[in-house]
Formats: C-alpha cells, sequence, structure tokens
C-alpha cells in the first residue's frame, strides 16, 4: 500500500483564469463539513498541510497541493464546498460559481473525488452535484469520510445505504476515516494512479 503522499501547498487562487498550465489535476469536491482538509492531512501524513477548522465553509478558495517532485505539474485541488457555511448568500454564490467555473471549464482536470460523509450519507446536495459532474462526463471516484463515525453495528446497513443512494456498485466507494488511517493507503494508491496515468 502506499505510504504518505509527497504533497505541497503552492498556493491558493481566486479565479480559474489565473491558474496555470499543469499536466493533471484531481479536484476534492465535497459539502463544507466532509472533511476535506482532514482527508488532506491524512493523505499526506502532515496535521497542518490544509487548514482545518470547525466551521464549515473555511476553504473559500482554489488551493492547489503539487504531488513531487516539484514541477511535475500533477496538482490535488481543495475546491469550496457546496452547502451550509455561515458567510452571506452572495458569498456563497461566489464560491458555487468558483467551482462551477473550475470543473466545467479546467482541461487538465483528470478526475474528480467525490467526497460523501459516511456518517450521514449522502445529502439532496450531494446527490444534485453527482447528477452535474455525471452531465459533464467528468470521471468521479467517490469517497465515504468520517467512517469512525459510524457505528460497527449500522456499518453494513449504511454502506448499503449509500451504494443504492449513488447508484454504484459497492467497490466503486472508498470508505476511509482521516481520524484512524483507515482506507487511506488505497486512497493514496488510487490518487497516484489518477494523477500519473494522465
Amino acid at each position: 500500500m502506499a505510504g504518505p503522499l509527497p504533497l505541497t501547498f503552492l498556493r491558493s487562487y481566486a479565479d480559474v483564469e489565473a491558474l496555470p498550465f499543469t499536466r493533471a489535476e484531481l479536484a476534492l469536491v465535497g459539502r463544507s463539513n466532509v472533511g476535506k482538509s482532514s482527508l488532506i492531512n491524512a493523505l499526506a501524513n502532515k496535521k497542518k498541510l490544509a487548514k482545518t477548522s470547525k466551521t464549515p465553509g473555511a476553504t473559500r478558495l482554489l488551493n492547489a497541493f503539487e504531488l513531487a517532485p516539484a514541477d511535475s505539474g500533477r496538482w490535488l485541488m481543495d475546491l469550496p464546498g457546496y452547502g451550509f457555511a455561515k458567510v452571506s448568500k452572495a458569498e456563497q454564490a461566489a464560491w458555487a460559481n468558483l467551482l462551477t467555473r473550475y470543473i466545467e471549464e479546467r482541461e487538465s482536470l483528470v478526475g474528480v473525488l467525490q467526497l460523501i460523509d459516511g456518517a450521514v450519507g449522502p445529502t439532496a446536495l450531494d446527490l444534485q452535484t453527482l447528477e452535474w459532474l455525471r452531465s459533464l462526463g467528468r470521471p468521479i471516484t467517490f469517497v465515504a469520510t468520517k467512517l469512525d463515525k459510524v457505528r460497527p453495528s449500522k456499518s453494513k446497513k449504511r454502506r448499503t445505504e449509500v451504494v443504492e443512494a449513488l447508484g454504484v456498485p459497492r467497490g466503486d466507494i472508498l470508505w476511509v476515516s482521516a481520524e484512524k488511517g483507515t482506507g487511506i493507503p488505497e486512497l493514496r494508491s488510487r490518487i497516484v494512479q489518477l494523477l500519473t496515468d494522465s
């Protein structure tokens, strides 16, 4: 299994046009409190690589992390979360526009990691986003986060619920826990494969 990903934070971008040419990009997409930043830190085994917050909506820009070696042009992109965030409607709309334009226009985007809160299951917003991604023909890898928050007695039922809601085979969903490290090695391998096969 893959060890920690050699990720380096490059910078944040407020506009899609400001992004430089890259060889391949993989985007993290999910609700505001799905745990994107915690997941990035777990993937790299670094506590403060990505800023985490107890307040949903901490990610407001396009945050670029590069997979070593430097100047490889292979990026993991942390996008603004959708859904609940304690900000104005105007700011939420601006984030949504930034995310939409990036997903629809970025030519070097090779795939999307759609994060689903495993403790909650797919929400209406998750399913709406999934339908949109499918309409664009973007390759999707499903990642169910917060596995440690799912009681063992309810794990089998929750996995079945997620599979049925997303309409994909059981094996197409990677279940992970950033807190416990469960499933992280498998996800690292998938990320490296997606970025280097392009």
